[in-house]
């Protein structure tokens, strides 16, 4: 089995910072592409960073220039720096990844279980 476990959601002021961390686990070969999305209440999921095995990265403009992704493959983690943070910013913030499973030795989507992210005064 092949889980994504999230941590480092929480409540933060505007113009603060939190750090989003993705840990792969299980039986797994190789990961591909790893992303993060977000869903605020009432919206549909959407892309905020994106970043190949060979460290390509691709933003939402609504993040550029704030949010820094980058990953470590030998821990396979995914992390997300997020600076200068918005109240706009506030939504749950899931993880994914392109997984090769060893048992399954298929290419599978997964995603993490979510960590909310709040932006308040």
């Amino acid at each position: 089995q092949v889980q994504l476990v999230e941590s480092g959601g929480g409540v933060v002021h505007p113009g603060g910072s939190l750090t989003l961390s993705c840990a792969a686990f299980g039986s797994i070969a190789s990961i591909a592409n790893m992303g993060w999305y977000r869903q605020a209440p009432g919206k549909q999921r959407e892309l905020v960073a994106a970043i190949t095995r060979g460290a390509r990265t691709n933003y939402s403009d609504s993040v550029k220039d704030r949010f820094t992704i980058s990953r470590d493959n030998a821990k396979k983690t995914v992390y997300l720096q997020m600076n200068s943070l918005k109240p706009e910013d506030t939504a749950v913030y899931y993880c994914n990844a392109e997984i090769l499973g060893i048992v399954t030795n298929v290419w599978d989507d997964y995603w993490g279980q979510g960590t909310q992210v709040t932006v308040s005064s």
